[in-house]
């Protein structure tokens, strides 16, 4: 059972959901649903929202995931999906969205990461989701090219998270070491026998966690291949 949130924090949540595909071989978004309806998160950031082959559908049906989630999906340029490049942003109701950017990332393989501008009730945050290459050299030039439009954009307490698909916990994600903490809150994947930490949460020093984990029950070890995993963060 989750805890509830600390008090004074933000509760993050992020999730690959591969599209809603199960590894008992169901597609069954209302499940994934349910899921994240049962975290009480302020921010839920998604991989895998979004089939692969244009024009790229929502895998979460765009009618009911407010109704179901209790979160509203940040906008993206597709009339048919929550997703870009596959990532998406679910918030409160409540919160206000000031700006949205959309990047497409290099590397060998089609990527891109979502950033969003927030107010939680007094509370300002940058959000960016993205989910990143399978290929070591690729992450690397995917990791440079958030931290170059971070550069670029003004100061704001930020948290980067996703599947970020590096195996190692000592290696692989250094540019991102330099200016984050990055949170592996527990082993995510394969849900059914969870062995790696490929998702994870980082902190810039604006931020600080209260606590956090993986979130393992017989539906998560079901809905995905990946376990969501969560933190309570705090703004410093």
């Amino acid at each position: 059972m989750i805890p509830a949130v600390a008090p004074q924090s933000l509760r993050i949540v992020s999730y690959n959901i591969r599209k809603a595909m199960g590894t008992d071989r169901r597609r069954d978004p209302e499940r994934i649903m349910r899921i994240i309806r049962s975290l009480h998160a302020d921010v839920v950031v998604l991989q895998e929202a979004d089939r692969r082959r244009a024009p790229r559908p929502s895998a979460l049906p765009l009618d009911r995931v407010e109704e179901v989630t209790g979160l509203r999906p940040v906008p993206t340029p597709s009339d048919v999906s929550i997703g870009w490049h596959g990532n998406a942003v679910l918030v409160r109701p409540s919160a206000k969205i000031d700006r949205v950017a959309h990047l497409t990332l290099p590397g060998v393989e089609p990527r891109g990461a979502m950033v969003a501008d927030l107010h939680l009730g007094a509370r300002q945050l940058r959000v960016i989701a993205s989910h990143l290459g399978l290929l070591r050299p690729s992450r690397k030039e995917q990791l440079s090219a958030m931290i170059a439009h971070l550069d670029a954009c003004a100061a704001c307490p930020t948290l980067i998270a996703g599947d970020l698909n590096e195996w190692s916990q000592k290696v692989g994600l250094g540019r991102l070491a330099k200016r984050f903490t990055i949170h592996a809150p527990g082993k995510s994947y394969h849900a059914r026998m969870p062995v790696a930490f490929l998702d994870r949460i980082a902190l810039d020093q604006h931020l600080t966690v209260r606590q956090g984990g993986v979130i393992e029950t017989a539906q998560t070890r079901r809905a995905s291949d990946h376990l969501p995993i969560w933190l309570d963060v705090a703004h410093r």
